[in-house]
């Protein structure tokens, strides 16, 4: 199959909502995220924010899927982070090789960055196979959280 990774953009914000919220209702992600924080991503994503970087995979003008970086730094590893906060492939795409091409993707497009992160739930077996496949590691402490309301 032929297909791109390219910057989300403006034009992409309604096709890329409706996969949010397919992803966000899986059992790949903890919580239901809203319509309301779905769209400051995307907000974010076409904007010229520093903190969220859109993408997605598309091929013959269709979209396959999109993916969302936010750029960090890490005291620990001493230089640029990298969170993968999303990668949605949507079912009919997936074990393609679309997602390890995603991270090549990034890996190019940031190549100053020491570490990249991301979160998978245990559930989440065949996506923790990819991430295994393409060299994370689990790492043995929690993660803590609190939320505030702006």
């Amino acid at each position: 199959m032929q297909y791109i990774i390219r910057p989300l953009q403006k034009q992409d914000t309604e096709a890329v909502f409706a996969m949010m919220q397919v992803f966000y209702a899986s059992p790949a992600v903890l919580t239901n995220g809203s319509p309301e924080i779905f769209q400051r991503d995307l907000e974010a994503c076409v904007s010229d924010s520093p903190y969220l970087e859109g993408f997605v995979f598309e091929a013959a003008g269709d979209l396959l899927g999109y993916g969302m970086v936010a750029p960090s730094f890490s005291t620990e590893y001493g230089g640029i982070c990298l969170w993968v906060e999303d990668l949605y492939l949507k079912p009919e795409f997936r074990g393609q090789g679309l997602g390890s091409a995603f991270f090549h993707f990034i890996e190019k497009r940031y190549p100053e960055a020491r570490i990249f992160k991301l979160e998978v739930e245990a559930e989440n077996t065949k996506a923790a196979r990819l991430y295994r496949r393409c060299g994370y590691e689990l790492l043995p402490y929690q993660e803590m959280k609190k939320l505030r309301q702006p």
